[in-house]
């Protein structure tokens, strides 16, 4: 009886043997790894790539996930700096106004509330709102102060941005003669010039170049439409008391813009819906100085 039991049991290990044989894999392995190449006696030299092919399947299998590719790898990802990085010389911001460190210490900072900002010691201007965008800051008062200073500012800027605009906060009543003066130097200096008349105004203001950063003028500008009487009605009606009623009947009385502009101001009463006032207000419009005289 034990011959015959132990005969029973070679004959069912048999299948399995067999199957061994053929499988390409390790039974006995959990895993279900192929079995690693014996070196071949031959040539010690092609031993070498099979013992490292080997340790390199079996290190992959006992490295928890994510970590072969870091290791695959001697550089290490790339950490996002901070938002006073500034990495780019001053030069494109991305979502951070740039501050230069002048202005720290400047109340219409507590007025920019929507956007990020963050120091940076790499600009020039005053803040940064964009690759090729920048902003001064002046106040009116601090110009009576230090007249010299918003130039040497402009001379600094260069020729590096496009959109270069002078922020004015106008924190004074008499701001006629300084405005004046700080216009003339902004044409001279290819600025635009922003005026507001407070710290809330000025901060929307720098949030608002910021947030526009991508967008296109076309948004902001008046849409009017192009042809002549349209283009007529709307110098016109920039008058005081003239409507786009008057703007027909000047058109159809005196032919063109150039005629309405060559009239006097009786001729100008005479049309209908036109009285005296408004025909005086559209001659002095035509005549007077752009900036009056004193």
């Amino acid at each position: 009886d034990i011959e015959k039991s132990r005969m029973d049991a070679e004959k069912r290990l048999a299948p399995a043997e067999s199957m061994r044989d053929v499988l390409p894999f390790d039974l006995s392995s959990s895993s279900l790894r192929p079995p690693m190449a014996a070196p071949k006696a031959s040539s010690p030299a092609t031993s070498v790539p099979a013992v490292a092919q080997s340790s390199e399947v079996r290190t992959s299998h006992n490295k928890p996930e994510g970590a072969a590719t870091a290791a695959g790898s001697n550089q290490a990802r790339p950490i996002a700096s901070p938002a006073g990085g500034g990495g780019s010389g001053g030069r494109g911001s991305g979502q951070v106004v740039l501050v230069n460190e002048l202005q720290r210490g400047n109340p219409v900072l507590e007025c920019v509330r929507n956007v990020r900002w963050s120091y940076s010691k790499d600009i020039v201007p005053d803040y940064v709102v964009g690759r090729t965008s920048c902003i001064l800051y002046l106040s009116v008062k601090y110009h009576r102060l230090h007249p010299e200073y918003i130039s040497k500012r402009i001379d600094g800027l260069g020729k590096n941005y496009r959109l270069r605009v002078l922020l004015i906060h106008v924190d004074t009543d008499d701001c006629k003669i300084p405005l004046r003066e700080i216009n003339r130097i902004a044409v001279l200096g290819e600025m635009t010039i922003l005026l507001a008349w407070s710290l809330d105004e000025a901060g929307r203001y720098i949030e608002t170049l910021k947030a526009f950063e991508h967008r296109q003028p076309d948004i902001i500008k008046e849409r009017v439409e192009d042809t002549y009487i349209a283009r007529l009605s709307n110098s016109l009606t920039s008058i005081k008391s003239v409507n786009k009623t008057d703007v027909l009947t000047l058109s159809s009385n005196f032919g063109s813009f150039e005629g309405v502009s060559k009239a006097t101001s009786s001729e100008l009463s005479l049309c209908a819906g036109i009285g005296d006032l408004k025909a005086q207000r559209i001659f002095k419009a035509f005549h007077e100085p752009f900036i009056p005289e004193k």
